[in-house]
């Protein structure tokens, strides 16, 4: 690692850890903030006003979210390599790696836990939805449940056939079938490794990239001298792709236009959104009360008790990369901005190059919420009562369903279809809830990415300096 490089690091690491933060905030960064989430306003007028004319940007938007789809592979692999080169010795990550698993596992269950509880409280499911649409989604359809959900996935989120049934591979077709917590917790084990590790890029499979990043990494910290070379290659193609990730937020405000007018747009096109959420409209209330809960309460008390910092003042640091967030419905697109945010407010770079892109991959905070409270509410319109046992098998398989997400749109409507099965509710059923999906995803996306950043303030606490 060449010296100028090692003392950019450390002086980064330490600025980072002050009780304030000595960097001069980016001149851009709010003026950039106020003209997406003016793009998005002026997206859901026009989509109102002329759902034709909005549906027109859909290519716009498309190619938006492929240029940031574009980057992410490359960028997680340098940036995991950087935060992992930049400790030194890889015998350091030992603390920062039990935190951050520690805050993912903790905030996820809490997650599960307000979901279930509101959802209790609220009970969304009982008696707000006619029988007659309860009897619609009752197997009227040609086809296996299964085949009919890949088709109504494939519909609603904007993936093939092919990738929602990729997701749905363990997935049983007979309802007296379900997965075990074993078959659940072994294909997570399995999801840690590829055999190809170029597949899992072509598919954007991050997991399995961030671990051959962190042993790799390792492996280079103990070479010394020897691929300093490689080294320097790694952390000035991460400084590049950073670059390129700043030019391409000079777009955001009209590519993040294009995806919401052209998304809305449809919806309102299609003259079914407003009727279906007068039917579901205590669920769609439910989700999103939840949602601002674990938001608003819970993530800034961590970040108050652990920081000692005003959280609502890192949260708007951090609107730029939760408005792309909401834009784009996936938290591995969002991923490049949350990490320029997440330094931009004062995260060292060793803590969000290691943190934010594990966290993108299995920190699902809103996710877990959606999927617990989705689940109990689908059993409350079935009239079926859950009790103490089955809303805690609820709750662990959210978690594990959720930590096992995607980092795409409607991945949590994919997964929790394993949660149906665990507790015997017919998957067919997912069909009451997919005509306002596709926008309470929107806000759960956000969430996960605040709940990324978060947890790069949380663990950058226990990083060590950089290594000299």
């Amino acid at each position: 690692m060449s010296p100028a490089n090692d003392s950019s690091s450390a002086n980064d690491s330490s600025a980072a850890n002050d009780a304030t933060d000595p960097r001069p905030p980016n001149p851009h960064s709010n003026t950039l903030t106020y003209w997406i989430a003016g793009s998005i306003v002026a997206a859901i007028l026009v989509a109102l006003l002329f759902p034709p004319l909005a549906m027109m940007t859909d290519v716009g938007g498309e190619l938006f979210l492929r240029a940031l789809r574009m980057i992410v592979v490359p960028l997680v692999f340098t940036s995991v390599l950087c935060g992992v080169l930049g400790l030194g010795d890889i015998r350091k990550l030992g603390k920062p790696g039990g935190t951050a698993i520690l805050y993912y596992l903790s905030t996820t269950i809490l997650a599960v836990t307000l979901g279930l509880l509101v959802v209790n409280v609220l009970q969304p499911g009982v008696g707000t939805v006619d029988e007659d649409r309860v009897q619609q989604h009752a197997g009227a359809t040609v086809g296996s449940p299964k085949s009919r959900i890949i088709k109504s996935l494939a519909a609603n989120s904007g993936l093939s056939s092919t990738e929602v049934a990729s997701v749905l591979e363990e997935l049983p077709e007979g309802e007296a079938q379900r997965p075990g917590m074993g078959t659940i917790l072994e294909n997570m084990a399995l999801m840690l490794v590829t055999d190809n590790l170029f597949v899992s890029a072509a598919e954007t499979q991050l997991l399995p990239i961030i671990v051959f990043a962190i042993v790799f990494g390792a492996m280079l910290t103990t070479m010394g001298q020897r691929v300093s070379l490689v080294t320097q290659f790694i952390e000035q193609s991460n400084a590049a792709l950073m670059q390129f990730v700043m030019w391409l937020m000079k777009l955001a405000p009209i590519g993040i236009f294009c995806l919401v007018a052209s998304r809305f747009g449809e919806a309102q096109a299609e003259g079914r959104f407003y009727e279906e959420l007068s039917q579901i409209g205590w669920y769609f209330g439910t989700v999103l009360i939840g949602l601002a809960l674990h938001s608003v309460v819970t993530l800034p008390l961590i970040y108050w008790i652990v920081t000692r910092k005003n959280p609502y003042r890192y949260a708007w640091q951090l609107s730029k990369a939760m408005l792309t967030a909401f834009s784009t419905a996936s938290s591995s697109a969002t991923l490049p901005i949350t990490m320029e945010c997440t330094q931009e407010a004062g995260v060292s770079r060793e803590s969000t190059e290691f943190v934010v892109p594990l966290g993108a991959t299995i920190n699902m905070d809103g996710t877990a919420l959606y999927e617990a409270a989705a689940v109990l509410f689908i059993a409350q319109v079935l009239g079926m009562q859950m009790d103490l046992t089955q809303q805690l098998l609820i709750a662990l398989t959210a978690t594990l369903a959720a930590i096992g997400a995607a980092g795409i749109p409607e991945a949590g409507l994919v997964t929790m279809l394993i949660v149906l099965n665990a507790v015997g509710l017919p998957i067919e059923y997912i069909g009451l809830i997919l005509s306002v999906d596709w926008l309470l995803d929107r806000f759960r996306t956000a969430v996960n990415c605040f709940g990324d950043a978060v947890g790069a303030a949380v663990v950058d606490r226990t990083m060590p300096p950089a290594a000299d």
